[in-house]
């Protein structure tokens, strides 16, 4: 187990020496790589805050029904009853027309709409949250509801919701396969980096093999070679993320706040970080592993 530890120790020392040597070509595969995994990332976090835009219960409609202004306290009560009954319904709420005026002022910021025309403009309204699951039947309601005595009209707030519920997962399957074929890029970028070492150490590879090394012994370098170079990539995605990140927020100012619930835009989080280095390392050992598996086969001294 020791000589096993040393024998990675040595490896993954030669192979940091190895990078040091050469930092112009080490520092510009990085620097692909880097670029390369920097956009679905920032197309992630781009999404993750145009997702709070979005309602937190978007998947669960939610109907408003605009009562008539002569309705009877009776028959309002009438109308949540039957309401409060219905299958499609999990929760019916009364918003009077007094409270509506106060939420629209401080969502608008006007606080004196009434004494502006004179008159609160706004109905009385029952707001039902349907039941997961059963948008269809919450539908059905807004048309049977439309045709009830005492409700002036009804109006289905989920149709928009479900747009951007769309669009979003539209968005994730877009960043999926982004980074699937980046990841394959990144792949063929190591592959051909550690043929470019591998046919430039061809003598020293050669000499190797006649004094008994084994294939494993020659391959372990190059191998932590490919994943030290993705995990450095993955870093410098994550950096050039929090810069434009960063410049972003700087130019929005306090409008910011109206992507994100915080006082700044939601960033990667170390998740990510964490899971795209071990996608990168892994990528990058396969990749190496592949070109040294594919050009030892050549380079046979017998």
């Amino acid at each position: 187990m020791r000589t096993w530890l040393r024998e990675h120790a040595l490896a993954f020392s030669d192979t940091l020496g190895r990078m040091g040597r050469s930092p112009v070509g080490t520092l510009l595969s990085i620097l692909v790589i880097g670029i390369a995994l920097a956009l679905p990332a920032g197309l992630h976090v781009l999404l993750k805050n145009l997702a709070t835009l979005a309602p937190e219960r978007s998947a669960e409609p939610e109907l408003t029904l605009y009562l008539q202004a002569d309705l009877a306290e009776p028959d309002r009560k009438g109308l949540e009853s039957r309401l409060a009954g219905h299958v499609a319904v999990s929760k019916v709420r009364f918003v009077p027309r007094d409270v509506a005026l106060k939420e629209l002022e401080k969502a608008t910021g006007m606080a004196s709409i009434q004494e502006e025309i004179g008159r609160n403009p706004l109905p009385d309204a029952f707001v039902v949250a349907g039941r997961r699951g059963a948008a269809d039947a919450l539908e059905k309601l807004q048309a049977e509801a439309g045709r009830w005595p005492g409700i002036e009209h009804a109006q289905l707030d989920s149709a928009w919701a479900r747009q951007v519920d769309s669009a979003l997962r539209a968005g994730r399957v877009f960043i999926l396969m982004l980074a699937g074929v980046l990841v394959v890029g990144l792949g063929a970028v190591t592959f051909n980096t550690i043929r470019l070492q591998i046919l430039n150490r061809r003598e020293e590879i050669e000499v190797s093999k006649l004094i008994g090394a084994t294939n494993a012994f020659i391959r372990r370098p190059f191998l932590y070679f490919g994943a030290i170079q993705a995990v450095a990539g993955a870093l410098l995605s994550w950096l050039l993320v929090e810069l434009a990140v960063g410049a972003l927020e700087t130019q929005l100012g306090q409008g910011a706040s109206l992507l994100s619930p915080g006082e700044s835009l939601m960033r990667l989080s170390l998740l990510d970080l964490v899971g795209a280095g071990l996608i990168a390392a892994l990528v990058g050992w396969i990749g190496a592993w592949l070109s040294v598996a594919f050009h030892l086969r050549r380079l046979d001294p017998t």
